[in-house]
């Protein structure tokens, strides 16, 4: 079907985009149909994945952006708080006694957060005739075709895949224009994002938290050991259903485990959960090799149904599992479709931004303008309020003449550096702004930086940035990806020259940087190239494990004084270690 809205004024509008309803919440603004700032609550709570209110977020929104809360005329909110009520209500019904659970996650919690939302608004607009208009967006219409309204496709197959919205696990549909045509959705318990966490919970990480430590994990595992067994649990139909075989799973019961005594049973025993120094069995790598693979295979049959189904070029992917770069790669390099759009923030903490232009061009009724191709979405913080921080905290620094040629040099002489420039970025990868740097040449400084600094676990990998001109000589990818979300293969001849992020399969999951979209990270790396010969360096976030990335400059110096960095580029300034 066609999503069909009534269109509305939309003169001098300033929306306001919130995801609230579910993890990782967030903010932004819409301004005229430009996208002015956008900001994830875990930045200034220090909670990561919160699922607070992000009213931290939405105040800072409006102060970079110089507004009031009476200047918003609308509110998009990225979900239909009460979307397949009646389903969920027979679904758990037929829980019987095991339906306690079911209904605090589905209902009494959704309760809470309408609570929420409402106190809110009465608390910031006390004249209910004063408030902006409030639109709830479904989930996965927040995920699909907010993605496509910001893609650069006038036209695009669209892919929507997580845990669940208010119901559905999965969308695809045909976008062109401002609207979208949905062809396939699937529905709870039917769940690729769920059937991952459930893999992710039996390898002993936390779910619907952890999946990037199961992708990072599944090199080191033989995916030929259980991939016939883990294959029958979940299913793609050639129409684009997904189905799960429930005896396989508990997640359908809102239990306390995902995954169900068959996973023991034909696997063996799970690996403890949350005590990071339990010890990795075989069978454990395996599971995780099986469960991507697994997942990569739904991720091209939903593709490859698309393409049939609509004869595009472009296809858009969005939601949790849109954080699955392996799998991203391979439909890339493995369907028909010319390239791939996926948001910097494919996951919940994007829906801000997709309720957002949903409301825009379907409700508002107004023509697209917006392509999302720059993160650079967050805070800043200037040379004045950079230098006031330090002189407060008492440390030595200095004014760099050069800071994008000095920090080079820095990390040609095998220095590891904090650099924290202009504005934040949005989403889960550092993207060049609240970046840790270092040399990928060094064989040791994989090593080097998780003992010293990020004290990760040893089989996740780090990424590679480069600047866009560069990336065929170093990585076999046909397209730029500014947003580490496509996972590549390091060309084989490249592999020994770059072993601080060629991971233990060949693989890298790239970022590309334009000097148009940050000149100064694109000036550092062609720095770094002149001096080393090799226009690549190592980029992970500027956070320690566990915590959010930084926000601000006292965040930063934290970071820095307390962990095994070796400088820090902070603005124009210069702090080093002795």
């Amino acid at each position: 079907m066609i999503h069909q809205h009534t269109p509305g004024p939309v003169s001098g509008s300033l929306i306001l985009g919130i995801n609230h309803f579910f993890h990782d919440c967030s903010a932004c603004l819409v301004e005229e149909g430009r996208l002015t700032v956008a900001l994830e609550e875990e930045r200034f709570s220090r909670v990561k994945h919160t699922t607070a209110f992000p009213k931290i977020a939405i105040a800072r929104c409006l102060q970079f952006a110089g507004r009031q809360p009476q200047d918003i005329t609308d509110i998009a909110v990225s979900i239909s708080p009460w979307l397949h009520a009646s389903r969920k209500l027979w679904y758990g019904l037929r829980l019987g006694r095991d339906s306690g659970p079911f209904f605090r996650q589905e209902f009494i919690s959704a309760r809470g957060k309408l609570r929420e939302l409402h106190k809110w608004l009465e608390h910031t607009w006390p004249d209910p005739r004063r408030r902006p208009r409030v639109h709830f967006i479904a989930h996965h219409e927040a995920h699909a075709l907010g993605s496509f309204l910001i893609s650069p496709f006038d036209s695009a197959a669209v892919l929507s895949v997580d845990g669940s919205g208010e119901w559905s696990t999965s969308m695809l549909g045909h976008g062109q224009g401002t609207a979208m045509r949905t062809l396939r959705e699937s529905y709870f318990p039917h769940s690729l994002g769920s059937f991952y966490e459930a893999a992710t919970e039996y390898v002993g990480f936390q779910p619907n938290y952890d999946e990037g430590k199961t992708m990072g994990l599944a090199p080191f595992g033989d995916p030929s050991v259980f991939h016939a067994e883990l294959a029958r649990s979940v299913c793609v139909t050639d129409d684009g259903g997904i189905s799960i075989d429930p005896q396989w799973f508990r997640f359908q019961n809102g239990g306390r485990r995902r995954y169900g005594p068959r996973f023991v049973e034909k696997f063996g025993p799970p690996r403890e959960r949350g005590n990071a120094k339990a010890p990795f069995q075989k069978h454990h790598n395996d599971v995780a090799a099986a469960a991507q693979s697994v997942l990569e295979e739904a991720g091209l049959k939903l593709a490859n149904t698309l393409h049939r189904m609509t004869g595009e070029k472009n296809l858009v992917i969005a939601g949790g599992v849109a954080l699955n770069s392996v799998m991203n790669g391979r439909i890339l390099r493995e369907t028909a479709f010319d390239d791939v759009y996926i948001m910097a923030a494919a996951g919940d903490n994007g829906t801000c931004i997709g309720a957002a232009y949903v409301v825009f061009n379907r409700i508002l009724g107004q023509p697209r303008g917006q392509v999302h191709l720059d993160p650079y979405l967050g805070t800043a913080h200037d040379d004045l309020a950079v230098e006031k921080v330090l002189k407060e905290a008492k440390v030595r620094y200095r004014r760099s003449p050069d800071i994008a040629a000095e920090t080079a040099r820095l990390l040609r002489d095998r220095q590891i550096v904090g650099w924290f420039q202009g504005r934040m970025e949005i989403g889960p990868r550092a993207l060049g702004s609240r970046s840790i740097l270092a040399d990928p040449t060094d064989p040791g400084m994989k090593d080097k930086i998780n003992a010293e600094v990020k004290h990760r676990e040893a089989y996740r990998p780090f990424a590679p940035s480069t600047i866009a001109e560069a990336r065929n000589d170093y990585f076999d990818i046909g397209v730029e990806d500014p947003f580490m979300l496509k996972v590549c293969n390091v060309l084989p001849e490249k592999r020994a020259l770059l072993p601080a992020i060629t991971h233990v399969d060949g693989s890298a999951r790239l970022q590309t940087v334009r000097s148009e979209t940050n000149p100064l990270y694109h000036r550092l790396i062609s720095e770094f190239g002149r001096l080393s010969g090799v226009p690549v360096v190592l980029n992970t976030s500027f956070n320690i494990m566990g915590e959010p990335i930084v926000e601000s400059p006292i965040n930063a110096l934290r970071c820095f004084y307390s962990t095994g960095l070796d400088a820090l580029a902070i603005g124009s300034f210069l702090l080093t270690k002795e």
